[in-house]
């Protein structure tokens, strides 16, 4: 009998002969009733840990053997879901079925390695040579660059020349060694895998909420009533998260409704499917704002007390042929000042409760969508009419108070040049039908990488810190200047304007990184922290590089070779450095970047001069720590091994390399040592710091005893703070990243709570992990009640007034204040409730618009032919000339994801490369025909960067759209493969995208690019 990819993966995850199909031989085929044995578990030691891939965070069971003798290690040799687990139940997708063969992989790293400038080869080196060899170069060239005063005489301490790209699957007390190990450099020129994936999604929430997350949670989707998935495909790329989809479907009756260029996994099992052309999602959202708006479906009572619909806008502010008010064309960039509230004379916005002022938001956003109807919709998107009224009626069918639609989206829109209005317009959507703060309701952001949450919330990018807070600019000279700049003021009466803490937030961190040398005196360090001047994201990174302006790289976990868009000027730029370290588990594309591996990567190491360090480090299964998945909860995983051969832990790389440039400056002097002198680095062991001393300390401590204003003691010092509300601005008080505080307290580790439990029957298990902010499952909640704290669908309460506090089965995101006293939900906004109007807070606009994507297959745009793409879009004036236009590259290609891997890793697992080893191209059947291509041809596909091969799969999945009056064919490109790993070598798929990108979050376009394909 033969075996389908699902019996496959289930045998050899479940105990054919062993774990891997190593033991299987290789076969074909062979038969489902071939002899199984049990697993012998009696001897083995259980850990409990969570994948390492996609946000799901599904619990895992490792099992491991070894005798305890000296010099023997433990060794994995089993791994099955952890049936507790609440997300997952026990479930492994095909990824992390095949995880222990990612632990075991041929390719992983086992000792050092040094490639010299212009050499073929590797050769190996000892770890001590390693290190100081490392610390040297960045001595070097950090005393060489460092700047400690601008050209105004200005305190700045940065170092622009050596950047660091930090790791998206490592733990968060990885990542605050990593914070402290860049910032007391004064390194800028930082950023983590966020930027590449979700940077659209907090660019675009938090200035509509007032937070930049996932609003609800992995389980709480089977509370929906209809769920609309686009911008993503969750049944492939979040599969064990995907069956609470299936459950809200099977149990609660959900329309599921997908929307999105193919006709995917998860459109195989929705009620309704609709294609689109990819980059104009934008312009559907706002076609079912205005359908709302038109029908009078929207939740009336909740947009008028809880989203700033009856805020008036300022006099110019306006909206004209594809430009908002104070457009510069010199600089490229938008004058925010007129995006703003008209203010009475203390300072709170205007407001009309009627909606009858010509300036509230109300009406300014029924003219701005006007455009949007339903033919201009399908002229745009390609979706039919009838197509789209029917998706906008069953999301109208939510605007009553006890249904909820719950939005899923991840890569489909973040990918985009205009990703963060996507968003926000799907936010926009969600406040008037009434859906945030609800059971099933929310956007929800399903973030890619297991730990990018948790990245993002440590501050791991160019610009900023941990816990949301901007890095000072040298705009911000002094301490006064930046925090009056960066804690907002109130906008109404009686809100919570919970920003208004910034100071001591801000204190708090500042005692974290730099302990009893940061004092009132000396502005709490201040003057320590780098100001930047400019974005130093990762498409600047490789621009500089180009330019000869960065020197040194350090790449912990990341893959910029694969990751960062135009593949072929980011192996340039990599050839321009003078020194590169990288420090993974696996052998990656971007540590052999200087190899030739033909049409792949056709390079001559002899002209490639960087020096390349290859460090092995540890995975997810051989390290303690936290990771925080995509529903905000941190879970605490444990070690089952330690790490193949010399690998070491990253705390222990880091905290090495950290000790020897300190040693070096402790020894020599060099430029301005005072930072990574003073800077807190007070472990046990500073050579190998702990995750749980790092993981007490992310929460924060009481420097001093600590008293209310009553005068009670809340916390004697040295104790564990159990709250952010405990933080002061006078130094009393520590936290390395103010919203976990609350995660390790006096109690102990939240993160390790594994009661299951859900009394109330509706997916909030409060008892397991613990979620940022203070155990908080669903953001907003206070807007699940009207505003006489009645909850608006009694059967799906999360919270209510019960006489004398807000009560439920959540956390109230909310102060304690009576439901009279005038408070909004939206605590964090400073003037209490979501944004339909977003302000000043967008580089783009303060309402989303339609702008073609640069490489736009129409060459037009029919609502302003004068105004094409986004005017504000990130791109350098070199890369200009490498944008293609329709008449030599007609086809839209789109990257996506397969279910059998994981980006650039699940390569490296024998099982998943034998499930999908080749690398293919999907195409329509209609384009195929065209172009004379049959499944399985090989297949080159151009873009204005480069070209790529790889076999065509010819399929219905893909319809030819009409757009404008053309006829546009869309290609759909996996982005798996790479001339690493244990597949068959491919192509990079990068290779084919612009350096281009979003203006708030200069994420790149994957997703919405022009080329052409032909038989190779």
């Amino acid at each position: 009998m033969e075996l389908n990819r699902r019996q496959f993966f289930r045998i050899c995850a479940g105990g054919m002969a062993g774990t891997t199909v190593a033991s299987l031989g290789f076969l074909s085929s062979f038969s489902v009733h071939a002899e199984t044995r049990q697993y012998k578990l009696l001897k083995a030691k259980e850990t409990r840990n969570n994948c390492t891939y996609c946000s799901v965070g599904c619990g895992m069971l490792m099992y491991s053997l070894g005798d305890n003798a000296k010099n023997v290690h433990e060794s994995i040799y089993h791994i099955e879901g952890d049936p507790d687990h609440p997300v997952s139940r026990g479930s492994l997708c095909p990824k992390g079925a095949g995880v222990l063969d990612y632990i075991h992989s041929e390719t992983r790293l086992r000792y050092p390695e040094y490639r010299a400038p212009g050499s073929d080869k590797w050769q190996r080196i000892s770890w001590d040579d390693a290190i100081d060899r490392i610390a040297r170069l960045m001595k070097k060239d950090r005393d060489a660059n460092f700047i400690e005063k601008n050209a105004q005489g200005l305190t700045v301490n940065r170092w622009t020349t050596t950047a660091m790209l930090c790791s998206s699957a490592a733990s968060n007390e990885t990542g605050i060694l990593d914070g402290k190990f860049t910032r007391s450099l004064g390194m800028v020129a930082i950023d983590c895998q966020a930027r590449l994936c979700h940077g659209p999604t907090v660019a675009a929430l938090a200035p509509t909420f007032g937070r930049g997350a996932m609003t609800n949670n992995w389980v709480d989707i089977k509370n929906a009533n209809v769920v609309l998935i686009m911008g993503g495909n969750a049944a492939e790329a979040h599969p064990v998260g995907f069956k609470w989809v299936v459950e809200a479907q099977t149990k609660n009756d959900a329309t599921v409704v997908v929307v999105d260029p193919r006709f995917n996994r998860s459109a195989a099992v929705a009620d309704f499917y609709a294609p689109i052309r990819a980059g104009s999602d934008t312009a559907f959202l706002l076609g079912v704002i205005r359908y709302l708006l038109e029908h009078d479906q929207v939740q009336h009572e909740y947009v008028r007390h809880y989203t700033n619909a009856g805020l008036i806008i300022r006099d110019d502010y306006a909206f004209n042929d594809g430009l908002f008010s104070g457009y510069d064309a010199s600089k490229r960039q938008y004058d925010k000042s007129s995006w703003f509230y008209q203010l009475d004379d203390r300072g709170n916005a205007l407001r009309d409760d009627t909606f009858s002022h010509p300036r509230c938001v109300w009406n300014l956003l029924k003219a701005h969508v006007d455009r949007y109807t339903p033919e201009m919709v399908s002229r745009l998107c390609g979706t039919t009419v009838e197509d789209f009224t029917h998706i906008c009626g069953v999301l109208a069918s939510t605007s009553k108070p006890d249904r909820t639609a719950t939005i899923l989206y991840a890569l489909g829109w973040t990918h985009h040049t205009a990703g963060a209005q996507i968003i926000r317009a799907a936010a926009m959507l969600q406040l008037l039908l009434g859906n945030i703060g609800m059971a099933g309701g929310g956007v929800n952001a399903l973030r890619g990488h297991s730990n990018i949450q948790g990245y993002t919330d440590l501050g791991l990018l160019s610009t900023n810190l941990p816990g949301y807070m901007p890095l000072p600019s040298e705009k911000q000279p002094d301490y006064q200047t930046y925090i009056s700049q960066i804690t907002p003021p109130s906008l109404g009466v009686n809100e919570v304007n919970y920003w208004q803490n910034t100071p001591k937030f801000f204190v708090s961190m500042m005692k974290s990184f730099w302990g009893d040398h940061a004092t009132a005196e000396n502005n709490w360090g201040y003057d320590w922290l780098p100001k930047w001047d400019r974005l130093y994201d990762v498409m600047t990174q490789a621009e500089m590089m180009q330019e000869g302006k960065i020197n040194g790289y350090i790449v912990q976990g990341f893959n910029p070779l694969a990751a960062f868009p135009d593949k072929n000027k980011s192996s340039r730029a990599l050839a321009k450095l003078k020194y590169m370290v990288v420090i993974d588990p696996l052998a990656t594309e971007s540590s052999t970047f200087w190899q030739n591996h033909g049409e792949m990567n056709d390079v001559n190491p002899a002209d490639i001069q960087t020096e390349v360090f290859r460090l092995p480090s540890s995975c997810f299964a051989e390290e303690d720590g936290s990771i925080a998945n995509s529903g905000r909860w941190l879970q605490w995983h444990w070690a089952a091994a330690e790490p193949p051969g010399e690998a070491l832990h990253d705390a222990k790389i880091l905290g090495r390399l950290f000790m020897r440039l300190r040693e070096l400056y402790q020894q020599e002097g060099g430029a301005n040592p005072v930072p990574l002198l003073n800077v807190s680095w007070d472990y046990a062991d500073p050579y190998d710091p702990q995750p749980e001393e790092i993981a007490r300390e992310s929460n924060g401590k009481a420097l001093r005893d600590l008293y209310d204003d009553n005068g009670v003691l809340i916390a004697r010092k040295g104790e564990q703070l159990s709250s952010f509300a405990q933080l002061r601005a006078d130094g009393s008080t520590s936290s390395y990243c103010w919203v976990y505080c609350g995660s390790w307290t006096a109690k102990g580790n939240q993160m390790a709570n594994r009661d299951n439990s859900d009394p109330y029957g509706l997916g909030c298990t409060p008892g397991w992990a613990w979620s940022w902010p203070a155990n908080r499952r669903i953001l907003y909640n206070r807007a699940s009640a009207d505003p006489s704290g009645k909850p608006w669908d009694a059967k799906r309460a999360l919270l209510h007034w019960d006489g004398q506090r807000w009560a439920g089965m959540d956390v109230a995101d909310y102060s304690q204040a009576a439901p009279d006293s005038n408070v909004g939900p939206f605590i964090m906004n400073p003037e209490g409730v979501g944004r339909l109007f977003s302000l000043d807070k967008m580089n783009d606009g303060p309402f989303p618009e339609h702008y073609e994507p640069i490489e736009s297959p129409i060459g037009t745009n029919p609502l302003h032919p004068a105004v094409v793409s986004s005017p504000v879009v990130r791109i350098f004036e070199a890369d200009k000339a490498n944008m293609g236009k329709a008449d030599a590259f007609p086809y839209v290609a789109t990257t996506y994801s397969i279910t059998e891997l994981f980006r650039h890793w699940t390569k490296h697992a024998r099982l998943n490369a034998i499930a999908q080893p080749d690398q293919f191209i999907e195409i329509g059947e209609a384009l195929a025909q065209e172009k004379g291509i049959v499944a399985g041809d090989v297949v080159k596909v151009s873009s204005r960067r480069g070209y790529i091969k790889a076999k065509a799969v010819v399929t219905k999945r893909l319809q030819t759209l009409t757009i404008d009056g053309k006829r546009i064919n869309t290609v759909g490109i996996p982005c798996h493969w790479g001339f690493e790993g244990a597949t068959r070598k491919g192509f990079l798929a990068n290779t084919l995208t612009p350096s281009v990108g979003d203006a708030n979050s200069q994420t790149p376009e994957y997703k919405a690019f022009l080329v052409n394909i032909e038989k190779a």
